[in-house]
């Protein structure tokens, strides 16, 4: 090779350098601080970035609030003999005079065997005509039969009796130890008891809900409010349909944490810090503690509120700033609050792009050494 090959040789390292640094394409979790801001509303991009502070974290600390409607506290207790349509009832009327409207010859009492609830939740007795049923209990009915009966045969004695049916019912389904369906008995007459018939919560509690579905309206509460609040432990009523699930709120981890995945809620309430606690903090070899990013899709008023604002419509792109450095960092981060489908986002230290831009220079400089070597 000629003297004027290692000229060469350098300048087309020189050009491969040059080629990586102006390419930016070094490998990365994601964008860095610079570019995030880049997006900002103030820098004509799409979302407004703001940095956390007390009066931030007050107006984003929104949580969901589960609750019985007054309908369903209010409600008082079924009966545990409650009769409901498709039950079968036995009936015994006595008669006080020896030739009565129902009893045979010489006899004062009448027995009614499988008197069937029909599907609108009446019977029917002779001379008493059709009486409610469902809804009722046996003693409710015998009442009914007898006033019905006493303008027709002097004093008559009634006993009503279920032969079969469970009366009033509820189904439980979802995360709970035996699903199925289950008669509302004296023990099982309020929403506690009636799970705890059923085997219990078979899932995380922290994070259980409990939907009860009465008639067209469905109504949600956190397991643990059954027991913190008692009037949530709430009277159960015929037909009921009981769903035991797990929240389903999570939150996105990505960037220079201890791993980036998807993230299930483990408590009713998750502030930044402990979202970050869950996915393995952050990476110590890589993270910026100044640059800790919540991106978030903010509802119109909870961004007027943040932003000062009142010409906003519709929901917001919101970039939220922690700076786990500043005094009261790691404060604002233990109170601000991480809502369901939130992206927590971590970028890296500048100087481990620089780590990674020397790493390629230097690499590229050994290549054109040996490809020079190899020329030579």
């Amino acid at each position: 090779m000629s003297i004027k090959t290692k000229p060469l040789a350098k300048a087309a390292a020189a050009i491969v350098m040059v080629a990586l640094v102006a390419s930016c394409a070094l490998p990365r979790v994601g964008p860095n601080k610079r570019e995030i801001f880049a997006g900002s509303v103030m820098k004509e991009g799409d979302a407004f970035i703001v940095a956390v502070n007390n009066r931030v974290t007050a107006a984003t600390s929104v949580t969901p609030v589960l609750s019985f409607s007054e309908g369903f506290v209010n409600a008082g207790q079924l009966g545990s003999d409650t009769i409901r349509p498709g039950d079968v009832l036995g009936l015994t009327i006595w008669e006080n005079v020896d030739d009565g409207l129902l009893a045979g010859d010489g006899l004062n009492s009448t027995v009614l065997e499988e008197v069937q609830v029909d599907g609108a939740g009446f019977i029917f007795v002779p001379y008493a005509g059709r009486i409610r049923a469902s809804g009722n209990t046996p003693e409710r009915i015998r009442q009914l039969i007898t006033e019905k009966l006493d303008t027709q045969t002097p004093d008559p004695q009634v006993i009503v009796r279920r032969l079969a049916g469970d009366g009033a019912t509820v189904s439980l389904v979802g995360g709970v130890g035996a699903q199925g369906v289950y008669p509302i008995e004296r023990p099982t007459r309020t929403l506690s008891a009636m799970i705890a018939r059923a085997g219990g919560i078979a899932i995380e509690q922290d994070v259980a809900q409990i939907t009860v579905i009465r008639g067209k309206e469905r109504r949600t509460v956190w397991w643990e409010d059954v027991f913190k609040n008692p009037k949530f432990d709430i009277a159960l009523r015929d037909g009921d349909r009981i769903l035991i699930e797990e929240d389903s709120r999570a939150f996105t981890a990505l960037g220079a944490t201890g791993t980036q995945q998807r993230v299930d809620f483990t408590t009713q309430t998750l502030s930044a810090i402990e979202a970050i606690a869950q996915v393995g903090g952050l990476s110590s070899n890589l993270a910026d503690p100044t640059g800790v990013f919540v991106f978030r899709n903010e509802p119109e008023e909870i961004a007027k509120q943040v932003l000062g604002r009142t010409d906003l419509k519709g929901t917001q792109r919101m970039v939220y700033v922690l700076d786990l450095t500043e005094p009261t960092g790691m404060f604002e981060a233990r109170d601000f609050v991480i809502r369901d489908g939130d992206t927590v986002y971590v970028t890296e230290a500048p100087y481990v792009q620089w780590q990674k831009t020397l790493s390629a220079l230097t690499g590229a400089v050994g290549t054109a050494n040996t490809l020079a070597s190899t020329g030579n």
